[in-house]
């Protein structure tokens, strides 16, 4: 092979090497693989309550703090917009409309970050301007935080 033809290995800007996705992302992408194939199992008729099974067994799997946040979140969702559906999407709980996902609940391990978060999607009616968030980090919550995430869960749902 001359030079010019030698095929290089990518590098991120500190040169170091990068191998692709991280294991977390991985197996995410497998989870998500799996999701699609068991909904397409099951058929739309019983996709809301085993949406709704499938969500909570994931939680309950959850560490201590992370499962304690996943619990209030479902809850606010549930019961505060009874239209989405819970489904799981990349092995998180999920919660969508018309089969989009507006919004979801990622735990903090499970790309081992700090914080969890509550995040939006494209589907999700929250357009403020010209800028807006699309992911909020939580640590505990609040009767405040608990009522604002009621009222972003509301409009995203549009």
């Amino acid at each position: 092979m001359s030079d010019t033809t030698k095929a290089t290995k990518s590098t991120t800007a500190a040169g170091t090497k990068f191998d692709g996705f991280t294991d977390e992302e991985r197996a995410a992408m497998k989870e998500h693989s799996q999701e699609l194939k068991t909904a397409a199992r099951r058929g739309s008729s019983a996709a809301k309550a085993d949406g709704e099974r499938d969500v909570l067994a994931k939680i309950a799997e959850m560490a201590d703090a992370d499962r304690a946040l996943a619990e209030q979140v479902h809850a606010i969702i549930t019961n505060g917009v009874p239209s989405l559906s819970p489904k799981l999407w990349y092995g998180m709980p999920a919660y969508a409309k018309d089969g989009k996902v507006v919004c979801f609940f990622q735990s903090a391990a499970k790309f081992k970050a700090r914080y969890a978060t509550l995040g939006f999607n494209d589907p999700a009616k929250l357009d403020d301007g010209t800028m807006w968030p699309t992911a909020f980090a939580l640590t505990e919550l609040t009767p405040e935080d608990e009522a604002r995430i009621a009222a972003l869960v509301t409009r995203a749902a549009g």
